[in-house]
């Protein structure tokens, strides 16, 4: 999720930064302005939940709109809570149908809170590809939401947002049990991404296990628990599934699958 982050950042930056020479020319009244400064005085995740509704509410044509639901998408993620993470992704697809953040945080989010006994599994996999692959579209030439982005840092943004889409999809390869596209998704999401997140590293290592093939799932775990930008979380887990791929090997049970 750190990948995921970095891009948000750049995209709502804008109201964190509060440039005077973006709001001069953005806000349309000074009780607008005044609503927005509001967003960014907030002190707790539910107070910004709070304001930006309060912005959306009584200025309906702000040119904020996006940013704003892209800001309270981010915060309902963050805190842990799918409704209301797809509540706000859903808003803003309706407000920027082609918005590859909400494609991809709906492909994401959808594919991790998918259950392999879920009666409609099938239909949540198949919502997820179809997000998935509209994002990968729409990556390479989204524009940047910020004309003081460099070149070289929304570029490798656009692969992030490329890697969190094939990553989506090798979760939800791995639902269907189809191990060998899982991990070709997963390693292009490694490929293509301008930063190695260790947590793709993780589900590359599952997926290779799942598929029986030991050898490459351990240097998977290997690598994402030696990344430079790994979490002790990471680490963790990452031992744990090092500890269990040798205990397949030496002829033990079946690991017990993702995480």
């Amino acid at each position: 999720m750190k990948r995921i982050r970095r891009v948000w950042a750049l995209a709502s930056g804008v109201l964190v930064l509060g440039l005077p020479s973006v709001w001069a020319q953005k806000p349309k009244s000074p009780k607008e302005v005044a609503a927005i400064q509001a967003v960014q005085a907030a002190k707790s995740p539910d107070e910004q939940i709070k304001a930006i509704e309060n912005v959306l509410t009584n200025f309906a044509d702000t040119e904020f709109k996006n940013v704003l639901l892209q800001m309270a998408m981010q915060i309902e993620e963050q805190k842990g809570d799918f409704a209301q993470t797809v509540f706000y992704a859903e808003r803003l697809l309706d407000a920027d149908p082609k918005n590859v953040f909400a494609l991809n945080v709906l492909a994401s989010e959808t594919a991790r809170h998918t259950r392999e006994f879920d009666l409609d599994k099938e239909e949540k996999l198949a919502k997820v590809d179809k997000w998935a692959k509209a994002a990968l579209e729409g990556a390479p030439t989204a524009p940047k939401p910020r004309a003081d982005i460099p070149d070289a840092q929304w570029d490798g943004a656009r692969k992030d947002m490329q890697a969190q889409a094939y990553e989506a999809m090798g979760m939800a390869a791995s639902l269907r049990k189809k191990y060998d596209e899982s991990v070709a998704d997963y390693k292009q999401a490694i490929a293509v991404g301008s930063t190695q997140d260790p947590a793709t590293l993780l589900r590359l290592g599952q997926a290779l296990l799942d598929a029986n093939k030991l050898d490459e799932a351990n240097e998977a775990f290997d690598k994402a628990m030696t990344a430079p930008n790994a979490s002790p979380q990471v680490k963790s887990i990452a031992q744990a599934k090092k500890d269990e791929t040798a205990k397949r090997k030496a002829g033990g049970a079946k690991p017990p699958g993702g995480f």
